[in-house]
């Protein structure tokens, strides 16, 4: 009779939960998973907006409450942002000339600004790591640099942005590098330096697998990337790219390749840039909502995630203006009946479960594999700012550039030990 009684109280608390969920509006569902779940955004472009607007001088900002910018620490809690790949991005007018330098000054003012916020910021490069610092309560800070151009064709450069705590490299930007085509060949703005990855390129994306670094194809041509996913021992992510079918920008991802994608394991996280939502200059809540929905729908619950570009655009689509708005799209999700299972995988368990993959395979590939001696033949990388064997005389307009980046290298690596 007691057991009897117990079973009935218990049937009881749990219809009285379930009527109380039910209860609760769309927005309150949302927080309350996002509060149990990490949101993982991909990509946020901040530490370039630093760089354009004070020089990287973070005593000139107040980032608590920076408005110029779609992100800033009070924005971020009310996002309820719960870790976040920040970009070292530097322009392609850099490429063959200053790029490390460039990169490794981004990579610094990323660093600098974990550091000045410590009750807010936590640095993380794992994905252990990851859900570590958000159970701590603190938005977990990664480092993606964007554009292939920055390590300058060289994996010793690669190695070392591991070192500094990179965990994805994007293989190119708006332009070519000489080892990977951009999306700009598929819209027939530059020529194709070759086809999908050269060996070099290769070689580029087996030493990242090695690592255990994220190979991220957005802003990559359909060739090359469909030439990393058959490289890729790992699985790869495309850290800010949407849907081409509901917004036909090369930069946005075809569907016979998100069904490749699905076979690799890896994942779209969706960008929220008008242009690559709605192909207009304004876009809608409702319509990023679309793409979510879309490669869901082709690629499968397993293989969608946020990767919101913001501080990379101008004017965010309506309802999701900058990252204090992520609740009212998961709450848009939840109207469209995307079951609670999804919505957790879409905040940030489908990118833990590749960054824990691209983590087991660099495991077993450091048994037997060493660093990479490959590099890629002079006659694709001819520059007035490259030397041959390192003399310096062989480039004397660019000799600043090499002083300046060993200087900076040497500091960061200083700072990190």
């Amino acid at each position: 009779m007691a057991l009897e009684c117990w079973n009935m109280l218990l049937i009881l608390l749990i219809l009285g939960f379930v009527r109380h969920t039910a209860m609760l509006s769309f927005r309150q569902r949302a927080e309350l998973l996002m509060k149990n779940t990490s949101l993982i955004d991909g990509h946020n472009d901040l530490p370039w907006q630093l760089m354009k607007r004070v020089r990287n001088d973070l005593s000139a900002v107040d980032l608590n409450t920076w408005n110029v910018t779609q992100t800033n620490l009070q924005k971020l809690r009310a996002g309820l942002v719960g870790a976040q790949f920040w970009v070292a991005y530097v322009s392609c007018a850099a490429q063959n000339k200053d790029a490390v330098r460039r990169t490794l000054e981004q990579i610094d003012v990323i660093k600098r600004m974990i550091e000045m916020f410590p009750e807010d910021f936590h640095p993380a490069t794992t994905a252990d790591g990851i859900v570590q610092v958000f159970r701590s309560g603190k938005i977990a800070s990664l480092i993606g640099v964007e554009g292939g151009h920055g390590i300058d064709s060289s994996l010793a450069t690669l190695r070392m942005f591991y070192e500094l705590g990179v965990r994805y490299l994007t293989l190119t930007h708006v332009c070519n590098t000489p080892w990977a085509n951009s999306s700009r060949v598929d819209s027939d703005l530059v020529k194709p330096g070759g086809q999908g990855l050269s060996h070099f390129g290769k070689e580029v994306v087996k030493e990242m697998n090695r690592l255990g670094m994220l190979v991220d194809l957005s802003h990559v041509s359909k060739d090359t990337a469909l030439a990393a996913l058959d490289v890729s021992a790992a699985p790869v992510i495309f850290s800010h790219s949407s849907a081409f079918t509901l917004c036909k920008n090369y930069r946005n991802v075809q569907d016979h390749v998100l069904r490749k994608l699905a076979n690799n394991s890896g994942i779209v996280m969706v960008n929220f840039y008008p242009k690559f939502i709605s192909c207009e200059e304004t876009a809608t809540l409702s319509e990023v909502a679309d793409h979510l929905d879309h490669i869901r729908r082709v690629a499968g619950p397993d293989h969608v995630g946020i990767g919101s570009d913001f501080d990379g655009f101008g004017s965010g689509p309506v309802g999701l203006e900058d990252v204090s708005k992520y609740p009212d799209l998961i709450a848009e999700l939840l109207k469209r009946n995307w079951t609670e299972s999804h919505v957790k995988k879409l905040l940030g368990l489908n990118i833990l479960r590749v960054f824990k993959k691209a983590e087991e395979v660099s495991k077993q590939l450091q048994k037997t594999n060493k660093p990479s001696n490959a590099v890629i033949s002079q006659d694709k990388v001819q520059s007035t700012c490259r030397t041959f064997l390192g003399s310096l005389s062989a480039a004397p307009l660019c000799t600043s550039h090499i002083i300046n980046t060993v200087m900076i290298i040497v500091s960061l690596l200083i700072i990190t030990l």
